[in-house]
């Protein structure tokens, strides 16, 4: 079996960033940190070009970055959590659910499955609430990998 796609050292339960520059770099750092991600600059600006595109704020308070990159060495998705919410362009408000897609550039087509199971799980309201009623790590992580990753 593939390594879990979410682990409890790269979700961020209650983050304080304020900007989602800032929470995009909390969550490249905890990838680096875990030996997920090689170049945490280089992968943000890929992360920011994806961005600039096509903001990745979705309606439900969800928020999607991604970037396929060279520097990601293993498919994951980095979660954090924020009460009073983060800008992502959403039509409706700020995210209080961001997931921070990393795939490697090499994967083919894993960053899409990944964004597009993600993208179907955060349609359900009780997929959300159950995120959002979680105060720890592993609760989130738990449950992103067993749902999101097939």
């Amino acid at each position: 079996m593939s390594a879990p796609i979410t682990i409890p050292e790269i979700v961020v339960v209650g983050t304080k960033a304020k900007t989602k520059e800032e929470v995009t770099r909390q969550l490249a750092e905890l990838l680096e940190k875990q030996g997920r991600l090689k170049n945490v600059k280089k992968y943000l600006k890929a992360v920011a070009a994806r961005e600039e595109h096509f903001p990745t704020g979705i309606e439900g308070g969800i928020a999607i970055p991604h970037a396929q990159s060279d520097y990601v060495t293993v498919p994951s998705v980095a979660v954090a959590t924020s009460e009073a919410g983060i800008d992502f362009g959403a039509d409706d408000g700020p995210s209080h659910l961001i997931f921070l897609i990393a795939a490697p550039a090499s994967s083919g087509n894993a960053h899409l499955e990944i964004l597009g199971s993600l993208a179907r799980k955060v349609m359900q309201d009780e997929f959300r609430e159950a995120l959002l009623a979680q105060t720890e790590s592993a609760g989130i992580a738990e449950i992103v990998t067993r749902e999101v990753q097939n």
